[in-house]
């Protein structure tokens, strides 16, 4: 192999660059990246030691850096257009620790009316207990980002595409007005990847992913991470420090693994996305079908401008309620009735179900959440043994 046509990304395809990216970010040798499980790491005397004890070291004590999850946070910074990342736990891991890095008794941040679950329950509960205020909007709206912005704003949250409505975040407008205010932003990438969704290139600050979702890639291990600019991501990495919830190495090396086969995997989820939508979108028992890929949604332009694929979910209402999704749910032969998703193969839940015993009424009601409702994670499967099965059970 030339070494030097992989030491920067030359043109290349991402998936050319996806199979090389350890070996070319990391210098990692082996054909397949090692595991790294060693929790102490020798020191040859006291300027070693200080050397290897400095913010983002991987061979110091693995709480503050290890070699496999460093590799992993390169790899996706890479593809992100990102200076540096960290990687943690669980996607929650790395939202908690950005949050509570960024925030402090009497600030106040805005989020979106709709976001993934573990990011509402943080700002509508736990952040206020610290005394941190926050006001979510309609993400659809600049100009509800702008109304919501005070003096003391210290975050702006976005997520896009966002959970369950599938909502679209003007991204380069919200940052430039987050920019001109000074305040950051912080966007939750999970849905879309880097594959179908970059978005450092319309100004976002920070940018967290639910590893454990598309990144892995085969529903078997739990990882967050983030990327920023290395003076954005320090005060974060301080705090990992205190919360400790950082990735185990075993993990970093399955998501390592996962991403490898990345942008095909997306292709295919992409596809089937477009198709069950498509077909949803005509048959007689479905009301309303969210996916910002079908023309008809209305905020498809947009999609098609900041997205370069829409992803493999989607959320549709049956017109029969609460009972109909239940029977169509026990009906599928192929979607697991899971409440994850990202992985090769579908899955899908019904949020009323979901969300239910965890939100007050009211807050479902205001997330758009009806009771016929169901979200729908396409996997890789045929794309036609995918549509007769969800035929047959509708």
């Amino acid at each position: 192999m030339n070494r030097d046509l992989i030491s920067d990304n030359n043109g290349l395809s991402m998936t050319t660059r996806l199979l090389n990216a350890d070996r070319r970010l990391a210098g990692d040798l082996g054909v397949s990246p090692a595991i790294h499980q060693s929790v102490n790491y020798i020191a040859r005397d006291a300027e070693h030691l200080e050397e290897i004890s400095q913010p983002f070291g991987p061979h110091y004590y693995s709480r503050r850096g290890n070699p496999t999850s460093a590799a992993l946070a390169r790899v996706i910074a890479d593809l992100e257009g990102g200076e540096m990342g960290m990687v943690f736990a669980s996607g929650m891991g790395a939202i908690a620790t950005s949050l509570m890095a960024y925030t402090r008794a009497g600030d106040h941040i805005v989020g979106q009316a709709n976001h993934y679950i573990g990011i509402t329950e943080m700002i509508d509960k736990l952040l206020p207990g610290y005394g941190v205020e926050a006001t979510r909007v309609d993400q659809t709206s600049l100009a509800a980002f702008e109304e919501a912005i005070r003096p003391n704003t210290k975050l702006i949250l976005l997520e896009t595409p966002a959970n369950p409505l599938m909502q679209i975040t003007d991204l380069e407008a919200v940052c430039d007005l987050a920019r001109s205010r000074g305040i950051l932003t912080f966007c939750d990438n999970t849905f879309a990847t880097p594959i179908n969704q970059r978005p450092m290139e319309w100004g976002v600050d920070i940018v967290m992913h639910s590893a454990t979702k598309y990144i892995g890639g085969h529903h078997d291990l739990l990882a967050g991470s983030i990327t920023a600019s290395r003076a954005v991501l320090e005060p974060i990495w301080d705090l990992s420090m205190t919360t400790g919830a950082i990735a185990a190495p075993f993990n970093s090396w399955l998501a390592l693994r996962g991403l490898r086969t990345l942008e095909l995997r997306m292709a295919r989820h992409n596809a089937n996305g477009l198709a069950i939508a498509g077909f949803l979108e005509g048959h007689p028992a479905v009301g309303k079908v969210y996916f910002p890929g079908l023309p008809t949604h209305p905020q498809h332009d947009l999609a098609s401008r900041q997205m370069s694929g829409v992803g493999g979910l989607l959320t549709f209402d049956l017109k029969g309620g609460y009972a109909a999704g239940q029977a169509f749910i026990k009906r599928l032969k192929l979607a697991a009735y899971a409440s994850s998703l990202g992985g090769v193969s579908s899955t899908l839940v019904q949020p009323a179900a979901l969300f239910g015993d965890r939100l007050p009424a009211a807050a479902v009601e205001k997330q758009g959440i009806t009771p016929g409702m169901i979200r729908f994670a396409a996997g890789i499967e045929n794309t036609e043994d995918l549509l007769a099965d969800i035929d047959q059970a509708l």
